[in-house]
């Protein structure tokens, strides 16, 4: 009995101590509560004070800059002393000196295109009104004499109004530039082949590949190699040897083709565009790619930039609505080949390269109405390569199409033992490894990825071309 009432007297004194130490808690966080509120409103308060001073103090320094007397007194006294003036003017020349060319050199060396770097240079010598108000502040406190304030102001206002004038100049020099196009690219009286590569090894292989299209049509073709390299690979000290090292091994290997070719060498902010813009323009026949690879592929951080930008990238989005792709459609290429597909005018090849050497033999399935545009290209690898064609009439299309056979008769006499028609519908292995190269249509190939077919992973050196 007694240890109970021990118990229940030490219950009770824990919860008393317990209750005043809350009690206690709450009191002190009360306190501090209203001494935060009182702070906060005197720096309110501070805060609207501080924040009137400094709007009297713009408004008064602005209103002491644009004083009429004053801009008035201090040109009489640079106009009553001709020599003035031409300090004046070397102020100005060294102002535009340090900063338009300054900052434009400057952006130049670490890669922007001299267009680029002449507009920020432009933009940078703008002063605009914290000048003025520097150059006030300057002369309140006496550091500047009234002439010297007056010859600053006038740098001032001149390196400002120069800016939009700068700019049309920059724009209207490097637009007229910009739209030249060589020679040999806009003539339209040629059969003309557009090679875009992106290194060596793929430029090769892309040159064997046009060279066996064009090779024996002499001066009736024109074969272009370009390369287009982002400006921030680049550095501006070494432009032309970095041309020379990327088409030294095309120019070499053009020599052993015996294949004339003109080369094209640009820096670019957005190859991507530049390639079908040069393709549009200069009217090609056929524009030649390899198929590009993201520096992100096979990546967790790949799939989710992947995925991102199929959603947000706004060729896409147009493509989407008017109908031309679905929603979440998986594409067998890269973002960059298909934007190159979609802005292109001209008829796209790209290379899936396996380290491909000849043309003497080539595969050609035919699924649909889609690859009758094949046909045209049949007869190009015939006649300048003397290539052997196989023709797959993968599920007898071509057998219930009387026009598209009597296309290939037409071709089978003309160049005899050059052409045959097979209707096996499964391709033995070795049969594929035999060819040099595969020639099929963009429908016919994504058909190809979404059925999974055996043919992928023993296909040949890949040519998928879209019209």
């Amino acid at each position: 009995m007694k240890f109970e009432q021990i118990t229940a007297a030490n219950s009770f004194y824990t919860m008393l101590v317990i209750s005043i130490a809350l009690v206690v808690l709450a009191v002190f966080l009360f306190v501090r509560l209203r001494k935060s509120e009182k702070k906060n409103a005197y720096m309110e308060t501070q805060f609207s004070e501080l924040e009137a001073k400094v709007n009297n103090l713009q408004l008064e320094t602005l209103e002491s800059k644009l004083n009429p007397h004053l801009f008035k007194n201090v040109l009489n006294s640079i106009q009553s002393h001709a020599y003035h003036w031409l300090i004046a003017g070397f102020i100005i020349a060294v102002a535009v000196t340090g900063k338009f060319f300054g900052s434009a050199f400057a952006a130049r060396f670490v890669g922007q295109s001299w267009k680029d770097s002449f507009s920020i240079g432009a933009l940078m010598n703008t002063r605009g009104l914290m000048e003025l108000v520097v150059l006030n502040i300057g002369y309140d406190l006496g550091v500047l004499t009234p002439e010297i304030f007056a010859m600053m102001v006038i740098m001032a206002l001149v390196t400002t109004f120069m800016t939009g004038p700068a700019l049309d100049f920059i724009n209207w020099i490097y637009q007229s530039k910009e739209s030249e196009i060589p020679v040999e690219i806009s003539d339209v009286s040629k059969y003309k082949v557009l090679i875009s590569f992106n290194n060596a090894e793929n430029g090769k292989s892309l040159l064997r590949l046009a060279s066996g299209l064009v090779k024996k049509l002499e001066g009736n073709a024109s074969l272009t190699v370009m390369h287009l390299a982002q400006t921030n690979e680049l550095h501006h000290f070494n432009l032309e040897e970095y041309e020379e090292q990327a088409f030294t091994p095309i120019v070499e290997e053009s020599v052993v083709l015996n294949q004339k070719i003109t080369t094209y060498f640009k820096a670019s902010v957005d190859v991507d565009s530049d390639i079908t813009d040069v393709a549009n323009k200069g009217d090609f026949d056929l524009l030649l790619v390899g198929l590009g690879q993201s520096i992100f592929e096979g990546t967790l951080l790949g799939k989710v930039l992947g995925f991102t930008t199929t959603i947000i990238s706004p060729d896409r989005i147009i493509s989407k609505l008017s109908g031309k792709e679905k929603l979440f459609e998986n594409s067998p290429f890269d973002e960059k080949t298909r934007q190159i597909i979609s802005r292109s005018q001209v008829p796209v090849g790209i290379l899936m390269d396996k380290n491909i050497e000849k043309l003497e033999t080539v595969f050609i399935p035919i699924f649909g109405r889609e690859d009758e545009m094949l046909i045209p290209y049949i007869q190009k690898l015939i006649h300048n390569s003397s290539a052997q064609i196989t023709v797959l009439d993968a599920n007898g299309y071509v057998s219930n199409n009387p026009t598209l056979k009597e296309w290939i008769r037409f071709i089978e006499q003309k160049a005899p033992n050059h052409i045959t028609l097979v209707n096996e519908r499964k391709i033995e292995t070795q049969f594929l490894k035999q060819q040099d190269l595969m020639l099929i249509s963009l429908e016919s190939w994504e058909r190809l990825i979404e059925s999974r077919s055996v043919w992928l992973n023993n296909a040949p050196s890949t040519l998928v071309l879209k019209n």
